[in-house]
C-alpha cells in the first residue's frame, strides 16, 4: 500500500489556486455567441446582429481584464470560420475596435451603463459598415438593410451586457 504524501494545507498569506474556469469563461461565451450563426433561421431579411461582437464588447466593456489584448485576434479568426466573412476582417476589424475603446478607457475617467452603449454602439456600427464595404460591392442595394442591422445590433447591447453580468456573477463582489 503506497503512502500519499501530506498536502499542506494553505496559510492565511499564499495565494489562492489558479483556477482554470473563471479566466476561460469569457473567451468561450464569445464563441458560443459566434457559433449562433450557424443555427438554420429561415428570413427574408438578414438582420441577425453579430452575436461574437456584441459579447465581445460586453466583456471589454464590463471587464477590462477578462480577455487579453490579443483576444480579438483568435476570436476573429473563429468568427471569420464560422461566419463566412472574408478571411481577417473580424481579426483586423475587433483589434481595431479594442485598440479604440483603450483609447476611450485613457481618456474617460469613470464610465456609466449609458457610456457604455454608446461605445458599443460605436464599435458595432464601425465594424458592420466596413464589413460590408470590404465583404459587398459599393454598388449593391444593401445600406438600408445595413442600418437596420446596426439598429437591431445596438439595441441588443444591454442583453448582451446583462448576460456577461449573469456569467460573471461569482466574480462580483455583491
Amino acid at each position: 500500500m503506497a503512502v500519499l504524501p501530506r498536502r499542506r494545507p494553505r496559510g492565511p498569506f499564499d495565494p489562492e489556486p489558479q483556477r482554470i474556469w473563471p479566466s476561460l469563461k469569457p473567451a468561450l461565451t464569445v464563441m458560443v455567441a459566434s457559433a449562433l450563426t450557424l443555427v438554420p433561421i429561415i428570413a427574408s431579411f438578414p438582420l441577425l446582429p453579430p452575436f461574437g461582437l456584441l459579447m465581445l464588447l460586453a466583456w471589454r466593456l464590463a471587464r477590462e481584464e477578462a480577455l487579453p489584448v490579443w483576444s480579438p485576434l483568435l476570436l476573429g479568426l473563429f468568427d471569420d470560420l464560422l461566419s463566412g466573412q472574408p478571411f481577417g476582417s473580424a481579426m483586423l476589424l475587433w483589434t481595431l475596435t479594442f485598440v479604440a475603446i483603450d483609447l476611450f478607457d485613457t481618456r474617460l475617467v469613470a464610465r456609466d451603463f449609458w457610456q457604455d452603449w454608446l461605445i458599443a454602439g460605436g464599435g458595432i456600427a464601425g465594424v458592420l459598415i466596413v464589413s460590408r464595404l470590404i465583404a459587398a460591392p459599393l454598388g449593391a442595394h444593401v445600406d438600408t438593410l445595413l442600418l437596420l442591422q446596426i439598429a437591431v445590433s445596438v439595441m441588443l447591447y444591454p442583453v448582451a451586457a446583462l448576460i456577461v453580468a449573469w456569467t460573471d456573477r461569482e466574480r462580483s463582489p455583491t
